[in-house]
């Protein structure tokens, strides 16, 4: 068993050493193959590269020796001893075409099926058990819920390219049953690759806003990441975080990002918030400015003045030093402190805005659950 662990944690390790290096200055630089004039935030592109509002230092790799080591060699409890509990997807919340609802399905990491006013929309679906060859796999082995029941989708949010975020096998799984992808920058090209048509991709800039039609707009918005898939093409596409804005409803997925400024401009201009879907895991002292603490997490929901707060981006990948339960453990002390709502779902609930917010805290007795893999049901064995 130990050493099972320890050779997990050393591909995990392999996948945070190669975002190390990823985020750090290049030495090559990148072809000018893309024509930035029509982009609204041209000055935020320099010799080929998009820029964050915010400067980041570089880390420093000999000051991260120590956390290296402790990723190889020592546990922490960043994976659960046994399998977490899951529920299996009610599909009939996501394909209901009431257009007075906001229901949000999660499926682990920053991967959600969303129901606005009867709008059929997922963020950055990731369905694979493994993201890449010597990456981690899933905490639970498989998304509960069959995709060849999906109904024709209206929109299929990307934040980044991330491996984590953008998954090859998903999009190819997905695609022919998607009326719209909308990604940022020169993201498009991969989906193109894989087979997405060109006429339904929608490339975005920070604050441009796309009207699907009448009752559903999409903006990206500023985030405080970076991009790349390979040693060499570091911030070559942009990042972004969403506003979703339907008839009678409006949502903040936030992507990945650290804590700025951004969030309060975003909420002025955009806010408030019936939901926000917000990064809650993958933080580390060494990468702070690009993966926000959970006690920043409730600090952006309450600048983006946001309603409901529903963590993302946790419990389903090893993919920094913390345990796998400390983002819930900080982010509801700190959310009781300010007073702030939050959905607490397991892999596959739904929380349905103004009708069923999760708040059972069942991480904290998660081993009193099995998972019957025969009919995906949750089952309490006490």
């Amino acid at each position: 068993m130990q050493t099972k662990k320890k050779r997990n944690n050393l591909k995990s390790f392999i996948v945070i050493l190669f975002i190390f290096f990823a985020a750090c200055k290049n030495f090559i630089e990148p072809k000018k193959d893309y024509d930035m004039t029509d982009s609204s935030y041209f000055l935020n592109y320099k010799a080929g590269k998009f820029r964050n509002y915010e400067a980041w230092k570089q880390p420093e790799l000999l000051k991260n020796i120590s956390t290296i080591w402790k990723f190889i060699f020592e546990g922490g409890n960043r994976t659960p001893n046994e399998l977490l509990p899951v529920q299996k997807v009610d599909i009939n919340k996501f394909n209901s075409t009431a257009n007075n609802q906001l229901n949000v399905t999660w499926l682990g990491h920053s991967s959600t099926m969303i129901n606005i006013d009867g709008y059929k929309i997922l963020t950055d679906p990731v369905y694979q058990r493994r993201v890449s060859l010597l990456g981690p796999t899933r905490y639970n082995c498989d998304v509960p819920f069959d995709f060849k029941l999906l109904p024709e989708i209206d929109i299929v949010i990307i934040s980044h390219n991330h491996y984590d975020h953008l998954n090859k096998y998903s999009i190819k799984l997905i695609k022919d049953n998607v009326k719209l992808f909308i990604v940022p920058l020169k993201v498009g090209k991969l989906l193109y690759e894989w087979g997405v048509d060109k006429d339904k991709i929608v490339e975005l800039d920070w604050w441009d806003e796309y009207s699907v039609n009448d009752s559903l707009k999409i903006t990206a918005t500023p985030g405080q990441h970076f991009s790349g898939r390979g040693l060499f093409d570091r911030d070559e596409t942009l990042w972004a975080s969403f506003v979703i804005q339907a008839k009678n409803h409006n949502l903040f997925f936030s992507g990945d990002g650290g804590y700025s400024k951004s969030f309060k401009e975003i909420g002025n201009k955009y806010g408030p918030f019936d939901i926000t879907l917000m990064e809650c895991g993958a933080y580390n002292e060494a990468w702070h400015h690009i993966h926000m603490y959970p006690e920043e997490t409730v600090q952006a929901h309450i600048d983006l003045r946001g309603k409901v707060l529903q963590p993302i981006h946790w419990g389903t990948f090893n993919l920094a030093l913390h345990a796998w339960y400390d983002p819930m453990v900080r982010i509801t002390k700190e959310a009781e402190i300010e007073g702030v709502t939050v959905a607490l779902p397991i892999v596959g609930q739904t929380t349905e805005y103004g009708v069923y917010i999760p708040s059972e805290k069942w991480w904290e007795d998660y081993e009193d659950y099995i998972y019957e893999k025969s009919d995906m049901k949750l089952v309490n064995i006490n």
